[in-house]
């Protein structure tokens, strides 16, 4: 939307933050992209390019400290950490990461809104310029975070494990003829189509 503050997103797993923080943050100005688990946000990231993105750190499936790296590695998008775990461990890889900010729960907009708005400004000053993705190292093959991204995909849509998300993935792929990176690719093309915002 042209009047949007900025465009941010917002991932818990506690259904009762994620919408409370959404309606407020929308009601702020932001646009937001909503999802409860760290599987959806890579996804919605790739799909939808936030300018900020909110994070609970313990969640099913991947991490907020795992979406975190996927932001900082390969998507270049600031983030900061919104967590009931305030310990100095949790906040020192909070730091080691890159966090813009910690923030013990409970949160309300009074507290984040201020932050949010301090991440924004040192984005458009520069002084946090969106970080450059980061290339894959000499021994790391890219397509295989695609397969596990994928592979987390089945397993949350599907409720998995790994080795049975694995194991539907290798048949979608025999049955239509393609490898496991290829089907793979494909199911997260398809979820990314899905996660676009409509336009009617």
């Amino acid at each position: 939307m042209s009047t949007s503050k900025g465009r941010i997103l917002l991932v818990d797993d506690d259904r009762l933050v994620l919408v409370t923080l959404s309606d407020g943050l929308r009601q702020a100005g932001y646009e937001v992209i909503d999802t409860d688990n760290g599987d959806d946000a890579i996804l919605q990231a790739r799909a939808q390019r936030p300018d900020l993105a909110l994070l609970d750190i313990r969640m099913e499936g991947k991490s907020g400290f795992d979406v975190a790296a996927y932001l900082r590695d390969q998507g270049g998008v600031p983030f900061m950490f919104l967590s009931a775990f305030t310990d100095e461990a949790t906040a020192q890889q909070a730091r080691d990461l890159g966090a813009l900010a910690h923030l013990g729960k409970p949160l309300d907009m009074e507290r984040l809104l201020p932050e949010v708005e301090r991440a924004f400004a040192k984005v458009r000053s520069g002084e946090i310029a969106a970080v450059a993705p980061r290339l894959p190292a000499a021994n790391e093959d890219p397509r295989s975070q695609t397969v596990s991204i994928a592979l987390g995909v089945l397993m949350h849509r599907h409720s998995l494990d790994r080795h049975q998300a694995l194991e539907r993935l290798r048949r979608l792929a025999q049955a239509e003829g393609r490898t496991v990176i290829a089907e793979a690719e494909r199911v997260l093309e398809a979820v990314e189509l899905l996660s676009l915002p409509k336009t009617i």
